[in-house]
């Protein structure tokens, strides 16, 4: 499919979606996000991707923002909305991915750009990266799950003050924070998202989805994480990956999964 905001291109299993609004910094308009939903949802039914990597087009920034000009004169209802609609169309439903999804964070993350990170499985920053909530200087908070994710991550007093203060971070101090799981030199970002990502399709895709909606089940207001793992754990012997894995074991061999 070809879109407007986005270079989209499958190679070795990975679908990279690049969003290419570089005289924008990548900001996140509303049909940026719709082609987001596009995307990521054809890539979750399509047998012939395993996983997504996701960043910004150009080297200076992954997606630093949404785009202000098209809320500035919005209600408080129509804000809502906005939020709303985000969370389900496009940051829940990539979290909520059940192939794994990786942020190839190339230089400014900041508002909803860091929230489309954070909605991703891992997060690999560029040394370069500066990544910051800056929504309380315009009148706001963050509304793409920034409040949640953030804490998350890295515990609720470092996310206030990352909040509450506006001020970016490097790509250094996000790696130490737990905010990113890995911080490389520019050059080497794609490569050591590609290594990630190609470790994980080697695995049972199953049972990588299946670990993904056990995790996701332990933030889940008024789920049991417990249960839903134990749910997910009895539910994989069930599968051909199960049977595949266990006699590749016993007959010292590597597995061969099934790739769907």
């Amino acid at each position: 499919m070809n879109y407007e905001n986005l270079i989209a291109g499958t190679r070795n299993r990975i679908l990279y979606l690049t969003i290419n609004r570089e005289s924008k910094l990548n900001a996140l308009n509303k049909a940026t996000l719709e082609e987001l939903h596009q995307a990521v949802s054809g890539a979750a039914e399509d047998p012939g991707t395993g996983g997504i990597i996701i960043t910004g087009s150009g080297q200076k920034a992954f997606v630093a923002g949404a785009d202000i000009s098209e809320f500035s004169s919005f209600s408080p209802e129509q804000g809502r909305q906005l939020a709303e609609e985000g969370h389900s169309r496009v940051f829940d439903l990539i979290q909520n991915c059940p192939k794994p999804v990786i942020a190839a964070i190339n230089g400014f993350a900041l508002g909803g750009g860091l929230e489309l990170a954070l909605a991703c499985h891992i997060r690999v920053a560029a040394e370069h990266a500066k990544l910051g909530l800056p929504e309380v200087t315009l009148g706001l908070i963050p509304g793409y799950g920034g409040t949640q994710r953030l804490a998350q991550l890295v515990g609720r007093g470092k996310a206030l003050e990352m909040i509450l203060t506006a001020d970016m971070i490097s790509g250094a101090e996000a790696h130490a924070f737990g905010l990113v799981n890995h911080v490389v030199p520019g050059d080497e970002l794609m490569t050591k998202a590609e290594e990630i990502m190609t470790r994980i399709l080697s695995r049972s895709p199953m049972a990588v989805a299946s670990a993904i909606r056990a995790l996701n089940a332990g933030y889940e207001a008024g789920v049991n994480g417990y249960e839903a793992e134990i749910r997910e754990f009895g539910n994989c012997f069930g599968t051909a990956d199960f049977s595949e894995g266990v006699s590749a074991f016993l007959e010292k061999r590597k597995p061969d999964f099934l790739r769907k």
